[in-house]
């Protein structure tokens, strides 16, 4: 994905210059992403969008004219410009694997390197996964809700058209079976759909035209919208010129559950029994929940998913964890912010589970470096090497990612459901997990729930 490494903000220039001029810009350090708290009611996030960050890296550099730009302020010495012109990332990237849980403090990212490499990825970093996250985690929340039947990706219209293609992959990654953005189709290799708006059906003398003019367009199994004018009406239309073959109606407005009911008795009544419904108009997971008693049979998703719902940025930060002392010697430094506090050092993620497989607890270890701890069994590992001295080590296909993101999403989905079927409703709720930063408290942690 082609990128610029001018959307980035200043202060990332000016620290990298000034560190430079004391001598520390080429101290190693490690930078974590991670979150504070989710969302009120939120039980999970889901992780999203480093895959975008793996192919944005790989552009990511200063041409000609972002240097004449950046010359032009004033702010910056010839050394400090000769640097971004060759800059390259050279460090590593440990990360979560796309679709999977994160909770609050979950370090999802790891990013190692020299100060200077790694402070100037910050806002790349934190734009694509504030972003793509949160619409993955509540996209999730809406398939969790609409209990296997399919949703469609469909909120182009609604945010910035580069922001709805990134839309519509975060919504792949969590089920969302189709998008009917083309440029998402074309670049991610989602399926796209999608017939007409209200528009098509005005712009004929009578709804009866327009359903034939798109029945002789796109064929009997095409969806037609029939809430234009008077919905029983139209369905008795759409039979009539389709067919028993029809292959969808389209419902966007009113009582949708009760309306799903009358023209699911119609469609039976006509033969049209195999003619499915889809409901849109402004849902979200709260409507698709309702809608589980009603003979809906997919869900068209637009404003709701694509803004991620109330929560548009996942909260994410980017911050200093460890760094090269004078000795030269790694130590952890952290933040005594108020409200605002860090836990410093480098750090493993584990999701432990209990002797069923269900998700017990996130257990974070700063410090651990040795792979999984023996202490922890029927733990699995969550960050993964994704870039190794710069170089990006992922060399899957943009479906390839996403289908294997799903798949990973689905598991780690499992895994909470076992401990607590709430999940696959959607619904609000508790943190559906703590996360414990030592075997200590997770010692305690399992005995607590031995009583």
């Amino acid at each position: 994905m082609p990128t610029t490494s001018l959307k980035t903000d200043l202060y990332e220039l000016t620290m990298i210059q000034a560190a430079r001029d004391a001598g520390v810009a080429d101290r190693q350090c490690v930078f974590e992403v991670f979150t504070r708290s989710l969302p009120e009611g939120r039980r999970y996030g889901v992780f999203a969008g480093i895959g975008r960050i793996l192919d944005a890296l790989e552009s990511f550099r200063f041409e000609a004219e972002d240097l004449d730009f950046l010359r032009s302020t004033g702010q910056f010495t010839e050394d400090v410009l000769a640097y971004l012109a060759d800059y390259r990332f050279e460090g590593s990237i440990d990360a979560y694997a796309e679709g999977e849980l994160f909770f609050p403090g979950s370090p999802v990212v790891r990013v190692e390197g020299t100060f200077e490499q790694c402070v100037l990825l910050e806002t790349l970093v934190l734009s694509i996964l504030n972003h793509d996250s949160a619409i993955a985690s509540v996209g999730s929340r809406m398939i969790q809700a609409a209990a296997g039947r399919p949703c469609i990706e469909m909120g182009s219209r609604r945010v910035h058209e580069d922001a709805a293609v990134a839309a519509s992959r975060a919504a792949a990654i969590v089920g969302f079976s189709s998008t009917s953005n083309l440029e998402a189709g074309r670049t991610y290799g989602i399926p796209v759909v999608g017939t007409s708006a209200h528009a098509f059906t005005l712009v004929f003398d009578t709804e009866a035209e327009a359903f034939q003019a798109q029945v002789n367009s796109l064929g009997a199994h095409t969806s037609l919208l029939v809430d234009t004018f008077d919905i029983s009406a139209a369905v008795e239309s759409a039979v009539a010129i389709a067919g028993p073959d029809l292959g969808a109606v389209r419902i966007d407005s009113g009582a949708l559950g009760e309306t799903a009911r009358e023209v699911r008795a119609q469609l039976d009544a006509l033969g049209a029994t195999r003619t499915s419904i889809t409901a849109t108009s402004d849902l979200d997971e709260y409507r698709v929940f309702a809608l589980r008693d009603s003979p809906v049979d997919s869900y068209g998703i637009g404003t709701r998913l694509v803004t991620g719902g109330d929560h548009p940025a996942q909260g994410f930060v980017f911050k200093l964890v460890e760094r090269e002392n004078l000795s030269g010697e790694m130590e952890a430094v952290a933040k005594k912010s108020a409200q605002k506090a860090t836990v410093g050092g480098s750090k493993r993620a584990y999701r432990v589970r209990g002797a069923k497989g269900e998700a017990c607890a996130e257990l974070v270890l700063a410090g651990d470096r040795d792979g999984q701890p023996a202490q922890a069994p029927g733990s699995r590992p969550l960050l993964t090497r994704l870039v190794e001295r710069g170089e990006v080590l992922d060399s899957r296909s943009q479906w390839e990612r996403i289908e294997a993101a799903r798949s990973v999403h689905e598991r780690a989905l499992d895994e909470l459901a076992l401990a607590d079927p709430h999940i696959r409703t959607g619904q609000d709720g508790d943190v559906a997990l703590p996360v414990v930063h030592s075997l200590e408290e997770l010692a305690c942690l399992r005995n607590a729930g031995k009583r």
